[in-house]
């Protein structure tokens, strides 16, 4: 009998991700697992078919090799032996692989351990300020809690988990193929030991179920964008009892509109007049604490930086704080009356006939002249 296109089988798209190979398949899977489906042989099928379109189209070369050939360009067989007696698939290797899929955990090396529950992460974006100072934050999470009717053991409420008659709550069998014995996971219980015979209507045997929590964090002053904070339990469940996992919250700091951020020093430029530049005088300038006065010396050049200790950021691990790095830059009129425009000609025929007045000026041009005496010698 032919086989069925992969994708038929999940019921994705050819051009479907990963990640929605993976939902489709968990969803599939967790829907003809035979703990579900007991005795149903037609439900036994489908889930070999579906795990075996999972295989192929998660791994990258045959997922190539099939879209460009099909059937006959992959063979998803596993060898022969094992339950079916020589059908080419390891009945007790694709449950194990399945409960690992759907539920976390391994499916080797004896009774399975729930498994702990997986760590998830939430990017929390902040201005410059709540980051500085610190915030308090509600974040709302999606997540997998432990099902509030069955209490995580995924049985109905009253009843619990019965011990596994295949493997009398081992979590292996051994299977005989001439003179060796070989130890298998059990594809009864998938190597927990226990059967869960009625499932819990509301989760449905699984233990958890999907809702979203809030949650309120405290974030502490000074983080900056790549940190991460952690918080220990608040991950998903747990599989039928074990611990949850741990959420991380990964910081992003916004651009702000004055400041720059290096570290535990800001930065930021200041505008002034020309007149200012030459004369001297006072500016105020912003800081996250408020303005303060900044004195500007008489002759200052524009990209002059000037440090104002203790006005940046204090360190979220220590207590050193860092400064406040103001960047001068002179800035040219615009806009400039008849009158005004005047003034500066009659001005600039002031400054003409030395260099005392522009030092940096006469030196670039006595450069710019040896260059090109060189460059004609």
């Amino acid at each position: 009998m032919s086989k069925r296109d992969y994708y038929e089988v999940l019921d994705v798209a050819r051009d479907a991700s990963e990640r929605d190979i993976k939902k489709a398949y968990k969803r599939l899977a967790m829907k003809y697992h035979p703990d579900r489906n007991p005795g149903d042989k037609e439900a036994e099928a489908k889930f070999k078919e579906v795990k075996e379109a999972y295989e192929i189209l998660t791994d990258a070369d045959k997922r190539a090799a099939y879209d460009q050939f099909g059937h006959a360009g992959v063979d998803p067989s596993r060898g022969a032996g094992g339950f079916g007696g020589g059908n080419g698939a390891d009945f007790s290797d694709i449950f194990g692989d399945v409960f690992g899929d759907i539920f976390g955990g391994g499916r080797r090396g004896g009774h399975r351990q729930p498994a702990r529950g997986s760590d998830l992460r939430y990017n929390l974006e902040l201005s410059l300020e709540e980051a500085v100072r610190g915030v308090n934050r509600e974040l709302r999470i999606p997540t997998l809690a432990t099902c509030d009717l069955c209490g995580g053991s995924g049985a109905k409420k009253g009843t619990s988990a019965t011990t596994c008659g295949t493997c009398h709550g081992s979590g292996q069998v051994q299977m005989r193929q001439g003179f060796f014995a070989v130890q298998q996971t059990c594809p009864t219980c998938h190597g927990r030991g226990k059967i869960i015979k009625e499932p819990c209507s509301k989760c449905h045997g699984d233990g958890r179920m999907e809702k979203s929590k809030t949650l309120s964090v405290k974030i502490p002053a000074g983080v900056d964008t790549g940190d991460r904070i952690r918080l220990a339990g608040e991950g998903e469940a747990g599989e039928f009892g074990a611990p949850a996992g741990d959420l991380y919250v990964q910081v992003t700091v916004r651009e702000h509109p004055i400041f720059v951020r290096d570290g535990n020093n800001l930065y930021c430029e200041v505008p002034i007049s020309f007149a200012k530049a030459a004369l001297g005088g006072e500016v105020e300038v912003p800081t996250l604490e408020g303005k303060v006065s900044l004195k500007i010396p008489p002759e200052t050049q524009t990209g002059r930086m000037f440090r104002l200790r203790g006005k940046g950021v204090k360190s979220v691990r220590s207590h050193a704080v860092g400064d406040l790095l103001c960047k001068v830059v002179m800035e040219t009129p615009v806009n400039l009356s008849e009158r005004q425009k005047e003034l500066l000609r009659e001005f600039e025929d002031t400054l003409s006939g030395g260099g005392k007045h522009s030092p940096k000026a006469e030196g670039w041009f006595d450069g710019v002249k040896k260059f090109f005496q060189d460059l004609n010698s």
